[in-house]
């Protein structure tokens, strides 16, 4: 698979598309095969995004939310940084608190309503416990 896997780096993410998708349409085992391949063999950091995207640090960083972030050698812009992604998780929590704020109010309207729709049907006069 070394040369055919080489060729289709040289055509790129298309060719690789195409390659799992008639291997599913083959054999459904094949496919998985070349899915895995793709995800998980050498290609990983490497081909379709000539390094640019690597699984495991980008996990790292959604880990620990998106406060981490390499130096970049101008410390201006690094405090710059810091202080905006801090205030952006500020937001985020605040907007979030909104939301809960705004489902618990919905909730407690619901259940209101069904309270004041219960007390206003006509009391049951059957007692379920006598027998018939």
């Amino acid at each position: 698979m070394a040369f055919s896997a080489s060729r289709l780096d040289e055509i790129g993410r298309p060719a690789w598309i195409a390659i799992t998708i008639a291997t599913f349409w083959l054999w459904w085992p094949l496919g998985l095969a070349v899915l895995a391949y793709c995800a998980f063999g050498r290609r990983r950091g490497r081909g379709m995004n000539r390094g640019q995207w690597r699984f495991p640090d980008m996990m790292g960083r959604c880990a620990s939310g998106f406060s981490y972030a390499p130096p970049s050698g101008n410390r201006a812009f690094d405090e710059y940084r810091s202080e905006t992604l801090r205030r952006l998780e500020d937001e985020q929590k605040e907007f979030v608190e909104y939301l809960d704020r705004l489902r618990q109010a919905r909730d407690k309207q619901e259940f209101d309503q069904f309270m004041a729709d219960r007390r206003q049907r006509p009391a049951r006069t059957e007692d379920f416990n006598q027998p018939s």
